[in-house]
């Protein structure tokens, strides 16, 4: 490569992670072009990316970034995935491919600036979407007031019974 078509794809890397809300890393060795493509897809379906690149000129791309923090994961064959929106469903895309493939490793990532471990990436992938967690929140929120207004209808309720009940009294006697 010449030196600038390696200062493009560093500038553009460079503004890619400074974009992304996680970035994982991973060690491809074994897969073929077909598969990755596969990976590729499912990703960008996301609005992710997924992409091959240098360590030399990753690690150069990462200068100023949150990536600076785990140099260590840049050795051997490695391959990056870009989340920009949704990181967990990034991550169950990047689970469900590694399920069918024992080749395909985690080997960490940097999620909104924190680092992750191999591991983080799996239990970050088995957490519900984003959709279900707001709805979790929504329900939740939704249900104290509620449980506020039908213990206040009940109170209302006992005392209309024991009101009916006095005039009831009353109309025998």
């Amino acid at each position: 490569m010449k030196k600038v078509e390696k200062e493009r794809i560093v500038t553009d890397l460079h503004q890619r992670l400074t974009q992304a809300k996680a970035v994982f890393v991973t060690d491809f060795r074994g897969l073929n072009v077909v598969t990755m493509e596969r990976l590729r897809r499912d990703l960008k379906q996301q609005g992710d990316e997924y992409q091959v690149v240098k360590n030399t000129l990753f690690l150069r791309a990462a200068e100023g970034t949150p990536m600076t923090s785990v140099p260590e994961l840049f050795v051997g064959p490695c391959g990056i995935a870009i989340s920009y929106r949704d990181p967990v469903a990034s991550a169950k895309i990047l689970a469900d491919f590694a399920k069918e493939r024992e080749t395909f490793a985690f080997k960490g990532g940097v999620l909104e600036g924190k680092p992750l471990t191999g591991e983080g990436i799996r239990q970050l992938a088995k957490m519900p979407s984003r959709e279900v967690l707001l709805g979790q929140l929504l329900s939740s929120l939704i249900a104290v007031p509620t449980g506020l207004v039908t213990a206040l209808a009940g109170v209302m309720q006992k005392f209309l019974g024991t009101l009916k009940a006095i005039e009831e009294k009353k109309a025998e006697a």
